[in-house]
């Protein structure tokens, strides 16, 4: 269930509520008048099942809402309500396979904005894998797959393909190709400092069983890209967290940054070459698979999830 709150100019209070009351898998409703001060209006505040998330924000967007008043949705963790069952029931699909549009183009927006907590995160990732590649260490490797934080950049990128939002589309880009320059630039800084002071040498790259992968890549690399993107979209959609954690660690991103840094450190270009190449294989599948999941997901649910609308897009 989804807690919604409207804030309704005052003579489209009436029409609100007629939204609210005649859709299926709306429950809780109720009225504050003239509670909002700024922009002033009435509040009304409601229960929506999932499903029915992106009729009621369409229309209320139909009603000009979103321009003159308010309308915030945020998901619930607990609703004890025998109304809340039934409007679940009523709703057409099941909860986890609704996409709220809004909810999720407003998050992959946020995730893919160039701040600096996004450089730091990236640029410690990619350090952490850097050595991990030196040593060699999986578990290090692993662990720097989990912490990288691109993933919401390349999901941002394919719902803006999908969408046409192009400056979404450029925000995403940007954010990716500034975010690895600066992780590779410092962690190249980091291998130059310890190549001068003696820690690393040519001999420290080796290209092991350990770190093979991460330089050579090939049609299973697309192919596991394809399926992480995939998997990754279906997370972030369905609110599955921990499935999310699998994507990271599924693909080479951060890896493949690291270890080019190191190769650009030590001057060993055909390693250079080959994880660049394979970081592009894997955001360039990862992109490609989130969109046609999203695409599949919009047709699967107009025809089978109840012919729910999804939101008005805005022009």
């Amino acid at each position: 269930m989804l807690h919604l709150r409207v804030i309704a100019p005052f003579e489209r209070t009436d029409r609100v509520l007629e939204v609210l009351d005649g859709t299926a898998g709306v429950t809780n409703v109720v009225l504050l008048a003239k509670a909002a001060r700024r922009p002033e209006g009435d509040v009304i505040l409601a229960d929506v099942a999932r499903e029915a998330a992106n009729t009621v924000i369409g229309e209320l967007k139909d009603l000009g809402v979103d321009r003159d008043g308010s309308i915030t949705a945020e998901d619930l963790e607990l609703s004890i309500s025998r109304g809340a069952d039934e409007a679940e029931a009523r709703a057409p699909g099941a909860g986890d396979d609704a996409v709220v549009w809004d909810q999720f183009e407003r998050r992959v927006a946020d995730e893919s904005r160039i701040t600096w907590a996004f450089l730091a995160f990236l640029a410690i990732a990619t350090q952490i894998a850097a050595i991990g590649v030196l040593i060699p260490s999986q578990i290090l490797i692993v662990g720097a797959m989990v912490l990288g934080p691109e993933f919401g950049a390349v999901a941002a990128l394919s719902f803006g393909l999908l969408r046409r939002r192009w400056p979404l589309v450029g925000s995403a880009a940007r954010t990716l190709l500034a975010g690895f320059a600066v992780a590779i630039a410092v962690t190249l800084a980091c291998a130059l400092v310890s190549r001068g002071l003696g820690w690393i040498g040519q001999e420290d790259l080796r290209r092991g069983d350990e770190v093979r992968f991460i330089v050579t890549p090939d049609r299973w690399s697309f192919i596991v890209a394809v399926l992480a993107g995939a998997a990754g979209v279906l997370s972030i959609t369905a609110g599955k967290s921990s499935a999310l954690v699998g994507v990271f660690i599924s693909v080479t991103t951060v890896p493949a940054a690291g270890y080019m840094a190191v190769a650009l450190a030590l001057g060993r270009w055909t390693e250079v070459r080959g994880s660049l190449l394979q970081l592009a294989v894997n955001v360039a599948g990862m992109v490609i698979a989130g969109a046609v999941t999203l695409f599949m997901q919009r047709l699967l649910w107009s025809k089978f999830g109840g012919g729910a609308r999804p939101a008005r897009e805005r022009v």
